[in-house]
């Protein structure tokens, strides 16, 4: 199956406010993905228009959010069912301090029902840092049903090896999310305790336009979302 499970909402600050639901589930079908996954920034209060969306359109999805602990390493929390990621929320929501968004700078932060109708705005500055440090992230993700990916692991600010250098051996990850191959056996070159074989590698999108969704180029097998995710598809 052809996947991008790293896609922002109109509701993350940075993404363009045409990444509504109806437009990203419609735009994952023009594509070709058989499964997706929306990420927004310390937030799952997008998923439940998404699923009504995808649901319509027979589009398979996963449930998620992109946590930013309080090292300011990012890591995608998924969730094979939207009540655990719902339910998640309250525990972002606990370790998320209250800074008011200015959209002039950050920008908008929209939410939508299944018909792209704004229903609300986050009020609460999506993009900052978690009172939780890295392991305290994967840890609750991990209490919550879901499993936790390391995000844009190699290449920018807020992956784990900028923020810190390298990817802690003892950490409990579930996956690591890179944009190529080449990055891929970089990684695995400067962090010799990750095994390859043991590893389940993601090359997702990080999309905040429609037009940067990932094509139909990377796979993952009924067997790896099964291992994961337990029986959804």
């Amino acid at each position: 199956m052809f996947y991008d499970f790293h896609i922002h909402s109109c509701l993350s600050p940075c993404a363009e406010n045409e990444m509504t639901p109806n437009n990203i589930c419609n735009m994952a079908l023009i594509k070709g993905l058989d499964i997706i996954a929306v990420t927004d920034h310390n937030s799952t209060k997008q998923l439940r228009s998404v699923d009504k969306v995808a649901g319509q359109l027979g589009l398979k999805i996963l449930y998620g959010a992109e946590l930013e602990s309080s090292e300011e390493v990012h890591v995608l929390a998924l969730f094979s069912e939207l009540g655990k990621a719902e339910g998640f929320q309250g525990w972002i929501d606990a370790h998320m301090p209250s800074v008011p968004n200015r959209p002039d700078f950050f920008g908008d932060q929209l939410l939508m029902d299944e018909e792209d109708e704004v229903t609300g705005i986050e009020e609460r500055l999506l993009l900052v840092s978690l009172s939780a440090d890295l392991e305290e992230c994967v840890e609750a993700i991990h209490g919550h049903g879901g499993k936790a990916v390391l995000a844009h692991a190699l290449d920018r600010a807020n992956s784990v090896t900028q923020q810190l250098g390298f990817i802690p051996p003892g950490l409990a990850y579930d996956g690591i999310e890179l944009k190529s191959l080449e990055q891929k056996h970089r990684l695995l070159k400067s962090q010799p305790w990750i095994k390859e074989e043991s590893t389940a590698w993601f090359f997702d999108s990080d999309a905040h336009r429609l037009i940067d969704m990932s094509e139909p180029e990377n796979t993952i097998t009924h067997d790896e979302v099964r291992r994961l995710w337990g029986d959804i598809l």
